[in-house]
């Protein structure tokens, strides 16, 4: 299975990436080994989409980047509206 994950960095933006080992690549994140997020640590991961293969992966992590797609992620993947309680 391949992922296509989104992250709440620190300062309140969405980070998207792909992966085939979302724990792993989620702990690198945490670590700071990936220069993009790396200032931005602590992050939570808000949801995640698996697919089968890493073309369609790579295919929606596009799509989750451009403007259309990052306001679809944001209305019913990640939620930033709901409040815990």
């Amino acid at each position: 299975m391949w992922y296509v994950y989104f992250l709440r960095l620190r300062n309140g933006d969405i980070y998207v990436g792909s992966t085939n080992d979302l724990k792993r690549r989620f702990a690198s994140h945490q670590a700071g080994q990936v220069a993009s997020t790396r200032a931005h640590i602590p992050s939570v991961l808000k949801s995640y989409v698996a697919v089968e293969t890493e073309e369609h992966a790579r295919e929606l992590e596009r799509y989750f980047k451009s403007g259309s797609g990052k306001a679809i992620a944001l209305k019913r993947l990640v939620r930033t509206d709901v409040v815990a309680g």
